[in-house]
């Protein structure tokens, strides 16, 4: 597997997450508590959720480089649905090695 991670400052990480699990439960079995969260995609691709005061951490797995950057942006564009009242400036991406 490949992985991506990108570190989103801001003090509504918890409510975030918890929103973007709870839009993508009604397709996958997603689990979630109030600081981390876990979406599967599929069997072989997944988004990682950490949240704390001060911010979100997303991390996707998968096993197709080709679609990674692909769902990166399907990620991040649903975060900034929920966060449309917060600029939540350019959100970089780097490899986990």
């Amino acid at each position: 597997m490949i992985a991506s991670t990108a570190r989103i400052a801001t003090p509504n990480g918890r409510r975030y997450m918890t929103q973007l699990c709870k839009h993508w439960a009604h397709k996958f079995e997603v689990a979630y508590d109030e600081n981390q969260g876990l979406v599967p995609f599929s069997p072989d691709r997944r988004c990682r959720m950490a949240a704390d005061a001060e911010g979100l951490t997303l991390t996707i797995e998968m096993e197709d480089a080709e679609q990674l950057e692909r769902l990166q942006g399907v990620v991040i564009d649903h975060l900034k649905r929920f966060a449309f009242r917060e600029d939540l400036g350019e959100v970089a991406w780097a490899a986990v090695s």
